[in-house]
């Protein structure tokens, strides 16, 4: 059976909520399997709504087949356990989704980033380091059956600046790990690509225009939903032209133009390039 008659099998880092959790249900709507994963087991336990098991279930109710596993990826061993685990169980893996990360509740408070908690530079770890353990993992399984996509969920803080160095850095990285993943993977048909998504709607961002609704208020008339990336992405890895995208940075908006995709509620999301700067793609020499 070809890749394109088989469901396919995803993994979505950091899908209990948020952008993952969209993404989660957009893959599962065209009827993949997706191993969700997070650390949030039980309603309640987070500062935020939503477990794995809810993003699991709705990925059940909307057609596809979805599977939480726990898993914490500041720790390898739990992300090593993961993807033997998607070996074992479905024996292949299409999509990774690199999407984890972590947000400090103080990120988007006005300040030099020494007056602001050290902890924010945390997204280093979850965020950009956890992403490349989780590529490294998921590469041999793409390799082994010749196709494959590995994702970065990124933003248009690559470019200017959005909540300061960390975050910059982090997105920045999430860049140039898809440009340089890219280039190893080529030769086995596998791609790599970094996703710049707009302003989403999310738990998170509900949460701040509740309580500051002067905040951003341009972003949040037009805000993405979750689900839109994760349209996108099915549609990038569902198209027979993919390589030829792989190692870029794509701004989400302007891809879903090109393949005709809208948002819920039948909007098209704007493409930030003018307002916030283009992404830098990487110049095509090569260095061993």
């Amino acid at each position: 059976m070809s890749h394109e008659k088989q469901a396919i099998v995803a993994v979505v880092t950091g899908a209990s909520r948020g952008a993952g959790r969209g993404i989660a249900l957009a893959l599962g709507a065209a009827g993949a399997t997706v191993y969700v994963t997070g650390r949030t087991e039980r309603a309640g336990s987070a500062a935020l709504p939503g477990t794995i098991h809810a993003t699991a279930r709705e990925v059940d109710a909307l057609g596809g087949k979805g599977i939480a596993v726990a898993c914490d990826h500041r720790d390898d061993e739990q992300v090593r356990s993961l993807f033997e685990r998607v070996r074992q169980e479905s024996g292949r893996l299409d999509i990774l989704v690199n999407n984890a990360t972590f947000l400090h509740d103080e990120l988007i408070v006005p300040g030099g980033f020494w007056t602001k908690p050290l902890g924010l530079v945390d997204i280093l770890d979850v965020g950009l380091r956890s992403a490349y353990v989780a590529s490294w993992y998921a590469a041999p399984l793409m390799v082994e059956q010749g196709r494959g996509l590995i994702a970065f969920t990124s933003s248009f803080g690559a470019s200017c600046y959005m909540h300061g160095p960390a975050y910059g850095a982090q997105k920045t990285g999430v860049d140039k790990f898809a440009k340089d993943m890219a280039v190893d993977l080529r030769p086995h048909n596998v791609a790599a690509v970094s996703i710049w998504m707009g302003p989403l709607k999310t738990e998170r961002t509900q949460r701040v225009w509740d309580e500051n609704p002067d905040l951003y208020p341009e972003f949040a008339a037009v805000a993405e939903s979750p689900e839109f990336t994760g349209r996108i992405l099915h549609a990038l890895y569902r198209d027979p032209r993919l390589l030829d995208k792989s190692g870029q940075v794509l701004v989400g908006a302007e891809v879903a133009l090109e393949y005709g995709i809208r948002d819920v509620g039948d909007k098209q999301p704007p493409s930030y390039r003018e307002l916030l700067g283009g992404p830098v793609q990487a110049h095509p020499a090569k260095v061993d």
